[in-house]
């Protein structure tokens, strides 16, 4: 089930009216009712893969308790082991295990010494990326003894398989989410009509702008041969947009369906784009992902490298940076994303006195981004495209393809016969990047709660939902479904 569909709109109300008309003054109920629904939500799109967080979920819960119990640090570094390589393992065999196959193949038959072999017809279960995250750092925090593990099954189940986050993320923490299964819930209408609101401006950026890029995008990148530098560039652009829209649109729907029923999600995007360096960008990309690499990854590698100062800070976060690209898929092209955006981090880490972090959760107006910092913007954002060219194409020889068509078309001077995209995306993109830079200090584009003039926002809100209504593209899955 996804939620630019007819059946989450089927599903949403019922599960909402029953959470609070029926067991509103039931806490154990509601997380027993929110279980089943995230149960049902995710078995929509196939059942048999519910059996794998099931599983998921009842390891890491007896794991974390006996983390918790024993004093011992051998003793308990051998319970993490079983989180940490079972999580590791279910993700690595779903995900990774054709690509590592294929990939020994091919260094031995790069040598001259053929392999005859048989690769799996392995189905990835969506959302597993996410949820084994979720849970292994369960394990970790209370390893750290940074919380305490519950004892209450269906809570932290449910905290696993909550509906609004499991497929895409936000990738929650227990110490923020967990917590909040155990807090008794009243309905708040002002926190309603924030998460409505917040729904309403994801599934514009998800169907409006992201679907409607979705043709012209993947025309651009499966015939890259056939068009001008000047088009492939172009459609590079437009693919920025595409999973900016898509993916931060299905946070914004997470975030705000959280909200319908009590629960407050960590902010998951701050405006990416109007960052002025690489760091900046990770700051305000995907934040429960890059705060997790930077906990969990990062900062025990660069105690591991401190004795080489700056230089086992790199290291550590070119490192950082590989595994974040290898988790966002099973290809050399993904790995080639990862290492650019470490190497683009060399200027940040040489040029400041001193470098702790690779994200933040904390939003900082002071230092919000200003029309002098323009020429910044720019150059990051093209930094970002550049990468985006590996992340978008099917394999590494593809992306090496283009970017050899885009080089080539600059010397033979192609660069201006461009395709021109669909004339909705050459509205709705500026329309979205002006939305964004006015609304740059609020926590989503459609943040109207300081709007005292409510015919003003029902007029913002009828306005929205005739475009999506007009103009909103065939419906597609969610790009981060694939990781």
């Amino acid at each position: 089930m996804i939620f630019n569909s007819f059946d989450f709109f089927v599903f949403l109300p019922i599960v909402f009216c029953a959470y609070w008309f029926i067991l509103k003054k039931h806490l154990k109920s509601q997380n027993v009712l929110l279980l089943i629904a995230s149960y049902v939500f995710y078995g929509w799109w196939d059942w048999r893969f519910l059996s794998l967080i099931m599983l998921s979920t009842v390891v890491d819960y007896f794991v974390g308790l006996q983390i918790f119990k024993n004093e011992d640090a051998k003793i308990r570094k051998r319970w993490l082991r079983i989180s940490v390589l079972f999580n590791l393992g279910l993700l690595g065999f779903f995900k990774y295990f054709n690509f590592f196959i294929d990939s020994w193949v091919d260094a031995f038959n790069s040598i001259g010494y053929q392999m005859d072999y048989y690769s799996l017809n392995i189905i990835l279960p969506v959302g597993i990326s996410f949820y084994t995250f979720q849970t292994m750092s369960y394990s970790l925090d209370i390893s750290k003894r940074k919380l305490e593990p519950t004892k209450d099954f269906i809570a932290f189940a449910t905290f696993v398989a909550f509906f609004p986050q499991l497929v895409a993320g936000p990738i929650e923490r227990a110490s923020n989410l967990l917590p909040q299964f155990f807090k008794k819930r009243k309905f708040d209408y002002n926190t309603a009509v924030d998460g409505a609101r917040q729904m309403l401006w994801g599934l514009f950026k998800k169907i409006v702008i992201a679907d409607n890029c979705a043709p012209y995008v993947n025309d651009i990148f499966q015939n890259y041969s056939d068009y001008s530098s000047g088009t492939l560039i172009l459609g590079v652009v437009v693919f920025a947009f595409q999973i900016y829209a898509d993916f931060s649109g299905y946070t914004d729907i997470a975030i705000g369906v959280a909200k319908l029923f009590g629960f407050n999600f960590k902010r998951n995007f701050n405006y990416p784009y109007f960052s002025t360096n690489i760091s900046d960008f990770w700051k305000r990309w995907h934040i429960s992902l890059s705060s997790w690499l930077n906990d969990y990854v990062f900062t025990p590698l660069a105690i591991e490298y401190r004795d080489y100062k700056k230089y086992g800070i790199f290291l550590a976060l070119f490192l950082t940076f590989l595994i974040s690209g290898l988790w966002h898929g099973a290809g050399w092209n993904y790995i080639v994303w990862g290492g650019l955006h470490g190497l683009f981090y060399i200027p940040v880490i040489f040029s400041k006195k001193r470098f702790s972090s690779i994200s933040s959760n904390k939003i900082n107006s002071k230092n919000k981004s200003t029309l002098r910092d323009f020429p910044k913007m720019v150059l990051t954002f093209a930094m970002v495209c550049f990468t985006y060219i590996f992340f978008r194409a099917i394999n590494l020889t593809e992306a090496i393809n283009l970017n050899k068509a885009i080089i080539n078309g600059l010397i033979t001077n192609n660069i201006f016969d461009i395709k021109i995209p669909d004339i909705r995306i050459v509205l709705f993109i500026p329309c979205l990047i002006l939305i964004e830079w006015l609304q740059r200090e609020k926590a989503y584009g459609l943040d109207l709660q300081k709007v005292n003039s409510t015919v003003l926002r029902w007029v913002i809100y009828f306005i929205l939902i005739s475009v999506i209504i007009i103009f909103g593209a065939k419906a597609q899955s969610f790009i981060y479904f694939q990781f």
